[in-house]
């Protein structure tokens, strides 16, 4: 079973790989850096929440 997403975080992590999916890869740490640097995201969790959707959307488009 996984995790079932809002779909806020969902549109937000598809749209920053529609235009910066050059910076981010399938390492959750170095996408956090990212998500931090390219929004203005106010918490740390929502932050890790739309890092963590980017991997993982990430990982099932290079499989």
């Amino acid at each position: 079973m996984g995790n079932i997403r809002p779909s806020f975080i969902k549109i937000r992590a598809i749209r920053l790989v529609e235009e910066h999916g050059e910076k981010f890869t399938d390492d959750f740490d170095h996408n956090k850096k990212m998500v931090e640097e390219l929004t203005d995201v106010s918490t740390k969790k929502l932050r890790n929440w739309i890092a963590g959707y980017v991997t993982r959307y990430r990982q099932r488009r290079t499989d």
